[in-house]
């Protein structure tokens, strides 16, 4: 123990007292990620830093709030996924307001909040529709929209403050593209909908999409629902440019990732959807980051020359 003790040498800076910490803390952000999505894992490596952080921090607390509600453990009841949820939100409430947690993912999301100005106006909605996924309804229109705004256009006007953090005239520019930023997020939990429509429905009773069920899913429905998708992709794309640079690449690739498996999904028949899980391969998707690249950070909408392609891979 007393190595951990030294004085630091002559005429190097000590370090704060919490660093190793915050350390250890934001390391957990960038482990949750990378186990699990390949998808966003990839894309926040494009991103500056420290915005990869604030992005990474984000995520992992989104992880493990969708882990609570969507993979109970054997034995483990609706009742007590609530109480974990609750302990979870309680315990990110804590933090957004004194900065620190034990928790080492609140923590680093804390931290990441308290830097960019994420509060209780983005993250309340959020864990609220995590709530109601522990409670299944059928939804309507209205109630689609409140949780489709709560899971993911939330998360997307996290990673927009995460952006802007130290961009002139942040809020004006906040207000000027988180429109786009909440179709973004809108369109990539929309498509998610359509890929696991059937698993939602058999393993966790989940009816996201109004009047649409696994069994009743047509080429028809499914194309309806991805316009949809697509409408909100092409809107997105739109402002991607207007971003900073350092964020920029990374958002396009997202972007054209999703619009991907959109297409991807659209070429699959309905009957096939419901029965298997239509993914990008890996090698398709570094393909998707290269071009990315090459665009500047310009994404091409699905069905547009040159854009996304269904071609297997």
């Amino acid at each position: 123990m007393s190595g951990l003790w030294r004085a630091a040498p002559r005429g190097r800076a000590t370090p704060a007292p919490h660093a190793t910490f915050d350390a250890v803390a934001q390391s957990s952000a960038a482990v949750v990620i990378g186990a699990y999505s390949t998808s966003f894992g990839l894309a926040t490596r494009l991103l500056a830093q420290p915005v990869r952080d604030h992005v990474r921090s984000v995520y992992a607390l989104v992880r493990v709030a969708d882990e609570l509600v969507d993979a109970p453990r054997p034995g483990q009841d609706a009742a007590a996924r609530a109480g974990l949820l609750a302990t979870l939100e309680d315990e990110t409430a804590t933090a957004l307001a004194s900065g620190s947690s034990s928790n080492l993912v609140v923590h680093a999301f804390a931290r990441t909040a308290r830097t960019v100005g994420i509060d209780g106006a983005l993250v309340d909605p959020f864990f609220a529709s995590m709530r109601a996924d522990l409670d299944p309804e059928r939804h309507d229109d209205a109630s689609l929209s409140r949780y489709v705004h709560g899971s993911a256009e939330v998360v997307g006007l996290m990673c927009l403050r995460a952006f802007l953090a130290d961009e002139p005239d942040r809020e004006a520019r906040y207000d000027a593209l988180a429109p786009g930023a909440r179709r973004l997020g809108s369109a990539f939990q929309k498509v998610n909908f359509v890929r696991d429509l059937a698993d939602d429905a058999d393993r966790l009773d989940r009816h996201y999409l109004p009047g649409t069920e696994p069994a009743d899913l047509d080429d028809a429905r499914r194309d309806e629902l991805l316009d949809d998708v697509d409408a909100g992709l092409a809107a997105a794309a739109l402002v991607v440019p207007a971003l900073p640079r350092g964020s920029r690449l990374a958002v396009c690739a997202a972007h054209d990732l999703f619009a991907a498996l959109s297409t991807r999904l659209r070429a699959t028949p309905a009957a096939e959807l419901r029965q298997r899980r239509v993914r990008v391969p890996t090698p398709a998707k570094a393909a998707l980051l290269a071009r990315a690249g090459s665009r500047r950070g310009r994404p091409t909408p699905p069905g547009a020359p040159g854009g996304p392609s269904a071609q297997r891979g």
